[in-house]
């Protein structure tokens, strides 16, 4: 059964390009910032580009943040990729301005610390044990990063009653959250829509969980 996919329009982020690599592996997809749509499909992707306040700012004005919590409190499937997956943290931290994200998980988005940013171009990952996302990928796979700002440390203390997340790491310069997957919660870095097989592999992988 084909799975319906909404692609949320909120001002920010790779829209048609999204949209074009969920099509090629099997998903129907949908841009739009309608909340109803946005609330009843079978996925939903929120994507993000550019600055960290002005995503947020773009999230609320269609009451993205509220279709995220929605969704999530019914377990529905929910995936951020890139600026995308930054909102899902507690805050933000640009240029000294603090900007407080949706706070799906505790962690503060701050500068990279590396010799040469932003960080772009190709990376491994250090996928988690279990990570349904990159099931089939081998250790080497690449992903394609474009990003100055990133989680450098993983802030969600472990609760004894509840599955741990599974996070995945990439390196440049320092560790940092490349992939995190908690329960209805999905989330990269990276951009899958961008990274060739391997990306097309996860989007499946995700379209198969949904």
């Amino acid at each position: 059964m084909t799975k319906h996919v909404v692609v949320l329009d909120y001002g920010s982020g790779n829209l048609r390009s999204a949209q074009r690599a969920l099509e090629r592996v099997g998903a129907d997809v949908e841009v739009t910032s309608d909340f109803r749509t946005a609330l009843d499909a079978d996925g939903l992707l929120v994507p993000g580009v550019g600055a960290f306040a002005a995503c947020m700012e773009g999230l609320r004005a269609v009451r993205g943040d509220r279709v995220i919590g929605r969704r999530l409190s019914g377990g529905r499937p929910v995936l951020g990729i890139c600026v995308g997956m930054q909102i899902l943290f507690a805050r933000g931290v640009e240029h000294g301005v603090e900007t407080e994200g949706c706070d799906e998980w505790p962690g503060t988005v701050e500068p990279l610390q590396a010799p040469i940013v932003p960080h772009m171009g190709w990376n491994t990952v250090r996928a988690a044990d279990g990570s349904a996302l990159f099931a089939g990928l081998d250790d080497d796979a690449r992903f394609y990063f474009v990003h100055s700002y990133a989680v450098r440390h993983w802030e969600l203390p472990p609760i004894e009653q509840l599955r741990p997340p599974r996070v995945t790491w990439a390196e440049h310069g320092e560790p940092f959250v490349a992939a995190v997957e908690n329960g209805p919660l999905s989330a990269t870095q990276f951009h899958p829509e961008k990274s060739g097989d391997a990306g097309a592999t996860l989007l499946k992988n995700w379209i198969s969980t949904l």
